[in-house]
């Protein structure tokens, strides 16, 4: 985890046609980028990846379920071997893309109900580690992050500055009062909160104002002392 002052990493999810990417890729250091199952294509895969190669933003594979039309959030029951196999198509998917336009996929980070799932479910946290090959795995502490460490992958821990927590410390599903969190002072004093307990702070791309509260948590930690860096980069600490 990172220690104050040092490095964090700040991360927004892009590919999913409902933000500005480019100004997205121009604040944060790291992109997860939807690999088609919930949102995207290849012609949005390509322009993500090419502009993240051009500022030097880490990519990573954003794998969802196959749901498109829920963007991603219902739960879903796919048995281990498809799931696995989806997750390996998409990942693939974006791997091919990335290299093409002089980068790489540096991690792997679920997506909505599949992000949520695997926290909880052996077999379908499982099944995400086995189709994503020896990538590190960014997320909230639980059955996937425990397998890959268990495993020998690397495993970055992340927090939500937008979003509210319940007692547990897992996310409150969004149809609960305080889930999403849209006062931009409410979203940089948890980033500052977390930022000491985490690798990385996601900024939902598909949130209103998503540019403006990215720019404004930067512009926080910067002035509270902060570096901003990639997941992954020497100088991320504890990883």
């Amino acid at each position: 985890m990172a220690e104050l002052p040092g490095t964090v990493d700040l991360n927004a999810d892009l590919g999913e046609e409902v933000t500005d990417d480019a100004a997205l890729l121009a604040v944060v250091t790291s992109a997860n980028v939807a690999c088609g199952y919930h949102a995207g294509s290849a012609d949005i895969m390509r322009t993500v990846c090419a502009e993240a190669a051009r500022r030097g933003v880490a990519l990573g594979a954003q794998v969802s379920y196959a749901d498109r039309e829920g963007f991603g959030r219902r739960r879903t029951d796919v048995a281990a071997e498809l799931l696995r196999e989806q997750v390996a198509d998409q990942v693939g998917v974006l791997g091919a893309i990335a290299v093409s336009e002089g980068t790489a996929v540096r991690y792997l980070k679920p997506h909505g109900a599949l992000y949520h799932r695997a926290i909880e479910d052996e077999v379908q946290a499982g099944a995400v580690l086995a189709g994503s090959g020896d990538l590190p795995v960014l997320g909230m502490p639980g059955a996937l992050l425990r397998l890959a460490a268990a495993a020998g992958r690397e495993v970055w821990h992340e927090g939500f500055p937008d979003r509210g927590y319940d007692d547990t410390g897992r996310l409150l599903p969004r149809d609960r009062p305080g889930a999403v969190l849209d006062d931009v002072r409410a979203v940089t004093a948890q980033a500052l909160a977390l930022a000491p307990r985490v690798d990385s702070l996601c900024l939902h791309g598909d949130a209103p104002g998503a540019v403006a509260h990215a720019s404004a948590v930067r512009r926080a930690l910067e002035a509270a002392g902060w570096s901003l860096g990639p997941v992954g980069a020497p100088d991320i600490l504890g990883t």
